[in-house]
C-alpha cells in the first residue's frame, strides 16, 4: 500500500511539473512570436522617428531621428543603427545595436561634439535612452531569453503574461506584466513593478498601423508613474524590405552617415 501510494505521489508530482512546463512553453511561444512581429518585420526596415518627452512640471522636448535596421536571422541577429538629426544638441549623434542571441546585446553611441565612441555597457542597458523615459534597452528590444514567462489571463482579445528576470541582480524591475494583442500579435501594454508590487513604470501603444502588410507599432508612449513624466514615440516614413547592405552597419557609419539611405520617402 504503501509502494503504491508513493507511486501514486510521483505520478502526481509528474503531471504538475508537466503542466507547469507546458504553460512556461505556451507562454513563451506567444512573447517569441510577439518579438519577431514587433521588431523583426520584414528582412530590413528605415523609419523616421520623433520623441516628445515631458517632465514631471510640464516642460516637453524633443528628439527626431532615423532609424536603420537590418535581419541577420530573424529572432536572432540584428543590426541596427539610430541617427539623430534634431535638436541641435544631439545633432549628428548615432546610436548602434547588435542584437545577439546567447549574449548580451553590443550598444555604442558616438558623440559627435567630442568625437567619440562610447560603448554602452551591459549594466547601462536600463538607463535613460538620450534623456527620454525609454531606455536603452527599450530601444532594441529586450532579449525574451533573459526571463522565465507565466501566462496570467487570457480573453478573447489579448493575453496577459509575467515576466520575471532570470538574473533579478542585473534589473531594477521584480518583475512585468505584458499586455499582448491577438489580432496583431504585438505587445500593447507593459508595466513594471518594484520589490514592494508597486508599478512604476508603464509603456501603452497608442497606434498602431499595416504597412507593406505588417502589424506595426506607429505611436507609443512609457510614463514614470513614480515622478510624473513620460515621452511619446511616434514613427512615420516606414518602410520594409528596402535592400540594406551590411556594409552601412560599422563604425566607420557612425562618424560617416549612409546619407543614401537616410532619405526617407512616403
Amino acid at each position: 500500500m504503501k509502494t503504491l501510494f508513493l507511486t501514486a505521489l510521483s505520478a502526481a508530482v509528474l503531471f504538475i511539473s508537466g503542466q507547469a512546463i507546458g504553460a512556461e512553453k505556451s507562454a513563451r511561444e506567444i512573447v517569441e512570436q510577439a518579438e519577431l512581429n514587433a521588431y523583426y518585420s520584414g528582412d530590413d526596415g528605415r523609419s523616421a522617428a520623433r520623441m516628445i518627452i515631458t517632465d514631471n512640471q510640464g516642460r516637453q522636448q524633443m528628439r527626431q531621428f532615423t532609424i536603420l535596421r537590418k535581419d541577420q536571422q530573424d529572432g536572432g541577429v540584428q543590426d541596427m543603427m539610430i541617427f539623430f538629426s534634431r535638436p541641435a544638441d544631439v545633432r549628428d549623434t548615432v546610436f548602434r545595436v547588435v542584437k545577439q542571441v546567447n549574449d548580451d546585446d553590443d550598444r555604442w553611441l558616438y558623440l559627435p561634439d567630442l568625437d567619440l565612441v562610447k560603448r554602452i555597457s551591459a549594466g547601462d542597458k536600463r538607463t535613460s535612452f538620450v534623456g527620454s523615459h525609454f531606455f536603452y534597452e527599450d530601444v532594441s528590444g529586450r532579449n525574451t531569453d533573459l526571463d522565465s514567462y507565466e501566462l496570467v489571463s487570457e480573453n478573447k482579445d489579448s493575453y496577459v503574461l509575467k515576466g520575471t528576470a532570470k538574473d533579478p541582480g542585473n534589473v531594477e524591475f521584480s518583475y512585468y506584466e505584458v499586455v499582448i494583442d491577438k489580432e496583431h500579435m504585438l505587445p500593447v501594454e507593459s508595466t513594471f513593478y518594484n520589490d514592494s508590487g508597486e508599478a512604476y513604470r508603464k509603456m501603452e501603444v497608442l497606434k498602431i498601423e499595416t504597412v507593406q502588410g505588417y502589424p506595426t507599432v506607429t505611436h507609443s508612449r512609457m510614463s514614470d508613474l513614480t515622478n510624473g513624466g513620460q515621452t511619446e514615440m511616434q514613427f512615420r516614413f516606414m518602410k520594409y524590405n528596402i535592400g540594406l547592405p551590411d556594409s552601412i552597419f560599422s563604425e566607420r557609419s557612425l562618424r560617416n552617415p549612409p546619407a543614401e539611405w537616410l532619405q526617407l520617402r512616403d
